[in-house]
């Protein structure tokens, strides 16, 4: 087709220019947002933090700075370390079996509001009885020290898995619940395919709690057990230091303690976005 024969509407088409998106600065992206915002702030507490123990003169004994913290972690960092692993080790065990526990808890209230509203309470007896009350029978019942501060950490995670995923299993939509039954699906395909996908934001969201609270459990149940030799997490490493007022190497164990909960959050975060982040909203960055 030459210049004589094209057509007007042609034409114009090949005159159209595409318009191209324009590319946003990188700092100006929610997801870089998430992680500078947050490094600034940091950055901008241990500024003023060091600052006020060098220049008012405060005794490491009360309060040590970022710098002989941070020395402190790298000097002790043969018991600390060992300390990190062992108290990482219950928190994966007792997050795994809570995941384990609290789901299957909700498939099973799911099928019944008679069996959700008869157990359903004692899971809410469990999240609101001080782990540290408790911890002392757990400890004395099960001989096995590592187990029993399984069970500890995961009595304390259990319930945000149970109540979260139950919710979200309930969240399925009444019309489409209706047209599944008009389909004459059955409870297995109902569960499969319309309740599971409904809960999986719920359910991510009900990790990202957990994960820390598997943490704090596993720190208190070691406060209670007070076990020493090969049983020493970072707990035991914060009573020792406190005994010997090593107050610096107390602080190291604490950072450590805050960077691992940081750590579980922002993987959780990250297998919730590659899970869910391409269809549901809550993982959108539209929306900032």
């Amino acid at each position: 087709m030459n210049a004589s024969t094209r057509t007007p509407l042609a034409a114009s088409a090949e005159t159209r220019v595409k318009p191209r998106t324009p590319k946003r600065p990188l700092l100006a992206r929610p997801g870089m947002q998430r992680i500078v915002v947050p490094a600034l702030v940091a950055l901008v507490l241990l500024f003023a933090w060091q600052g006020i123990v060098v220049g008012c003169h405060v005794p490491s004994y009360l309060v040590p700075s970022p710098v002989l913290t941070l020395r402190t972690l790298f000097t002790d960092w043969s018991l600390l370390g060992h300390a990190l692993l062992f108290t990482l080790e219950i928190t994966v065990l007792s997050f795994a079996l809570a995941i384990v526990i609290g789901v299957a808890l909700a498939f099973v209230f799911v099928q019944s509001r008679i069996i959700e509203t008869a157990f359903f309470p004692y899971a809410v007896l469990l999240q609101v009885t001080p782990i540290v009350a408790i911890a002392p029978l757990i400890i004395i019942w099960v001989h096995n020290t590592v187990f029993a501060l399984v069970v500890c950490s995961t009595l304390v995670a259990v319930f945000p898995i149970i109540s979260n995923t139950t919710l979200g299993l309930r969240s399925a939509s009444p019309g489409l619940l209706a047209y599944f039954k008009l389909q004459r699906t059955s409870r297995w395909q109902v569960l499969v395919r319309l309740r599971v996908p409904t809960a999986l934001p719920y359910f991510f969201g009900a990790l990202r709690i957990a994960c820390g609270l598997a943490l704090i459990g596993a720190v208190v149940a070691e406060f209670v057990a007070g076990t020493g030799g090969s049983n020493t997490g970072l707990a035991y490493q914060i009573l020792q230091s406190g005994y010997q007022l090593d107050i610096p190497r107390m602080f190291a164990a604490l950072v450590l303690i805050s960077v691992t909960g940081i750590a579980l959050f922002a993987a959780m975060s990250a297998i919730s976005k590659c899970a869910i982040g391409r269809w549901h909203e809550s993982e959108s960055d539209t929306g900032h």
